[in-house]
C-alpha cells in the first residue's frame, strides 16, 4: 500500500507512459458491501464495462485482470473503506493507494492516472487535533486521513480525603481542590501544544463539558487558539469510533465553508473582469496558456472532450485542434484530464462538495496568474 499526500498526487498525475493507464477506484464500506462479494459485483461490472471501452487494447486487458486479481485476493476493511488502484502494463505502473474514506466507484483508462478523487480526499481530509478533558482527565489525539496518528491520556487524581490543618488560611481543602482541577486542565493544553510542536496538526477541536471547554480555550497556547476549529459533542470516555466520527464532521465542515471562500473569490474575480474565468471551455483555454493558479472543480463534473497530442491543448470540440492544427484525440473525461494537467502545472486544485454557486457558473472555474 502507498501513502498518499500532495506531492506523491503531483508525482503520480505527471506519469507520462507508452500505453494507457487505468485507473480504478472501488468503494469497499461496510455498511454498503456487508460481504466481498457484493463489492466485487460492483467491480465486474465496472471492468465489462471498461472493457468493451477499451476497444480489444492488450494492455488495458492485462490491467483490468490484473486490479481484479487484487480485489480478489482479499482486502482488510478494518481500515480501509475505499481503494484506489493504478495500472499500466507497458511501463510496468502499479500503485494500490488504501484509503481509510469512501470512494466513488469508477474505472478510468486514459493517457495519464486519474488523480481527481485523490485530490479531493487529501484535501478534505487535514492533520487535526483533539483535546478533550474534564477536571481530572484529558485526551489528545491526532487524526489525518480518518486514521488516528498519536494520543496521550492524562489522569490526575484530585484528593478525596484532604487534612484540615494547616490549610485554613489557604481557603479550605475545596478551593484547594479546584486550584488542582485548573492545574490539571493547564496541563493538558501543555500536552496539546507538545503534540502541536511535534506533529504540526492543522486545526484543533476541543470536547468535554462546556464550562470544561471554555477554562481549555482561555489555557491554549495562542498558535493553538489560532487553529481551534470548534468543539465535538462528545465525553471524556467516548469510544474511538465516536471522537472520529465528530471530528470528521467538523473537518467536513471546515472544508466546505474553505470551499465556499475560494468560489465567492472566484465569481468576485469574474465579476470584477478581473483574474478569473468560469466554464470549461475558458478554463482549459487558460490551462493552455498556463495562466491559472487555483483550478476550481465540482465533485463528480464529467464531460467528454478533446486533447492534442502534438501540443497537449485540450479542448471541448474536436477534431482539428484550435492551437496547433493536429488531430485531436477524443477522451472520456476532459474534466478528470483538466485536473491532472493543472497537477502538472504545479497549480492548487479544489475539488467543491455541494458548492451551489460553483454549479450555476459551470461548475468549473479559474483563478489566474494574470
Amino acid at each position: 500500500m502507498t501513502a498518499i499526500d500532495e506531492d506523491a498526487i503531483r508525482e503520480l498525475a505527471g506519469f507520462e507512459g507508452s500505453g494507457p493507464v487505468t485507473t480504478c477506484y472501488l468503494d469497499l464500506d461496510l455498511r454498503r458491501y456487508p460481504a466481498p462479494h457484493d463489492y466485487e459485483q460492483e467491480l465486474d461490472a465496472m471492468v465489462r464495462s471498461a472493457r468493451e471501452r477499451s476497444n480489444g487494447t492488450t494492455s488495458v486487458h492485462e490491467d483490468l485482470e490484473r486490479i481484479v486479481a487484487h480485489v480478489s485476493d482479499g482486502i482488510d476493511r478494518s481500515r480501509t473503506r475505499g481503494i484506489a488502484l493504478f495500472s499500466c502494463s507497458e511501463d510496468d505502473l502499479w500503485m494500490v493507494v488504501e484509503l481509510p474514506v469512501r470512494v466513488v466507484n469508477r474505472i478510468v483508462i486514459g493517457p495519464s492516472p486519474a488523480v481527481q478523487q485523490l485530490e479531493s480526499v487529501v484535501q478534505t481530509y487535514d492533520r487535526i487535533g483533539v483535546l478533550i478533558a474534564d477536571r481530572q482527565s484529558a485526551r489528545v489525539f491526532v487524526f489525518e486521513l480518518g486514521e488516528l496518528l498519536e494520543r496521550s491520556d492524562l489522569f490526575e487524581e484530585l484528593p478525596r480525603d484532604y487534612d484540615l490543618r494547616g490549610h485554613s488560611e489557604r481557603g479550605g481543602p475545596e478551593s484547594h481542590v479546584e486550584e488542582l482541577a485548573h492545574q490539571h486542565l493547564r496541563h493538558a493544553a501543555a500536552v496539546a501544544f507538545a503534540m502541536y510542536q511535534e506533529l504540526g496538526f492543522t486545526h484543533l477541536v476541543l470536547g468535554g463539558a462546556p464550562e470544561v471547554a471554555a477554562e481549555l480555550e482561555g489555557h491554549l497556547h495562542p498558535y493553538l487558539r489560532q487553529r481551534l476549529a470548534g468543539r465535538v459533542d462528545v465525553r471524556i470516555d467516548s469510544r474511538l469510533e465516536a471522537i472520529l466520527e465528530a471530528t470528521m464532521a467538523v473537518e467536513a465542515d471546515i472544508e466546505r465553508r474553505r470551499e465556499q471562500a475560494n468560489v465567492e473569490r472566484l465569481r468576485a474575480a469574474v465579476g470584477a473582469g478581473g483574474r478569473g474565468v468560469v466554464g470549461l471551455g475558458d478554463t482549459l483555454a487558460a490551462l493552455h496558456e498556463r495562466r491559472v493558479d487555483q483550478l476550481l472543480v465540482s465533485a463528480g463534473f464529467e464531460e467528454t472532450g478533446w486533447r492534442c497530442a502534438a501540443c497537449g491543448r485540450l479542448a471541448l470540440v474536436g477534431r482539428a485542434c484550435p492551437s496547433c492544427g493536429a488531430e485531436m484525440s477524443e477522451v472520456d473525461d476532459i474534466v478528470e484530464e483538466a485536473v491532472e494537467e493543472a497537477l502538472r502545472q504545479s497549480c492548487a486544485v479544489d475539488v467543491c462538495v455541494g458548492c451551489a454557486d460553483l454549479d450555476v457558473v459551470g461548475r468549473v472555474g479559474a483563478l489566474l496568474r494574470y
